[in-house]
């Protein structure tokens, strides 16, 4: 019994090498897909030169997870597979592609499965970014519908860009994507052109108008109603009111309307004050 644990073990041990494996470059059919299951990821390498590995089958090999990079970054520089889009699609969704050639895998994917890529799991956030500026860098030549699409369920970066697009229906879905932050309403909101739709749209939208930071930023955008900012300046502080109002920040008549707000709460403050204090009773004669 030992003995056959001790073979066991020297069994395990022995390096995983191509030899184990002798029919990798000649297997076929029923046997190849066998292989693609088995073979440990260490010892897949001399199956790319399998003439029988056609796109079919390198697929189906490039959905194993395990694979490693160095097996991958071949596969890449054979570049005759990559004639195929979903082995250029895979290998740029492999979770160990290595990060140059996931770069330029990233160049041929069809916007999609750009947008696919920023929102899977486990994405290297560098590349996630470079995803997301490709999308963008192609926003405005996209069809208006396929805006819309893009615009409800789209990451924040994207979802912010569709929304500073100023169309009526974009920003509209824009708004409602669960995915679109704050910050990124902020940002659009302190560019220095704006379509006046989206401040509008903004002000009126009953999640994002009821947000402090949102209806500063609000009033601070020159696109911007002056009936929104005098709805907005009642739920403003005094502190926030007197630095708008600092001479520089908005437009001269725009400021006249904040020092009117400051000086009638300052006046309803001191009203408040004075009635709290009660003058004293006279004593009843009894």
């Amino acid at each position: 019994m030992d003995r056959i644990t001790t073979l066991e073990k020297q069994r395990a041990s022995r390096p995983v090498t191509s030899e184990r494996f002798p029919t990798l470059q000649k297997a076929s059919g029923e046997d190849l897909v066998r292989l693609i299951h088995e073979v440990p990821p260490d010892a897949l390498l001399p199956i790319l030169d399998n003439p029988s590995l056609d796109e079919t089958f390198l697929v189906l090999l490039l959905q194993r997870k395990d694979l490693q990079s160095e097996f991958l970054a071949e596969v890449v520089r054979r570049r005759h597979f990559l004639k195929n889009y979903i082995v250029k699609k895979l290998l740029a969704f492999h979770p160990h592609t290595p990060r140059t050639e996931g770069v330029r895998l990233l160049r041929d994917l069809y916007l999609m499965d750009l947008v696919q890529f920023t929102i899977s799991p486990g994405v290297l956030p560098d590349l996630k970014r470079k995803a997301e500026d490709q999308v963008i860098a192609k926003l405005p030549q996209l069809p208006l519908g396929q805006k819309i699409t893009l615009a409800r369920r789209s990451p924040a970066r994207i979802a912010g860009a569709l929304l500073a697009d100023g169309q009526p229906a974009v920003v509209k879905a824009a708004l409602s994507n669960p995915n679109l932050t704050e910050a990124q309403v902020l940002r659009v909101l302190a560019r220095a052109k704006l379509a006046p739709a989206v401040a509008q749209s903004v002000a009126q939208d009953a999640k994002w108008s009821c947000i402090y930071n949102v209806r500063i930023a609000l009033v601070r955008q020159p696109s911007t109603t002056l009936t929104s900012i005098l709805a907005f300046l009642p739920e403003l502080t005094v502190s926030d009111l007197r630095e708008l109002a600092a001479p520089g920040i908005l437009p001269e008549n725009l400021r006249h309307y904040l020092q009117a707000e400051i000086h009638r709460r300052l006046q309803k403050s001191r009203e408040q004050q004075h009635g709290s204090v009660q003058t004293p009773r006279e004593p009843k004669n009894e």
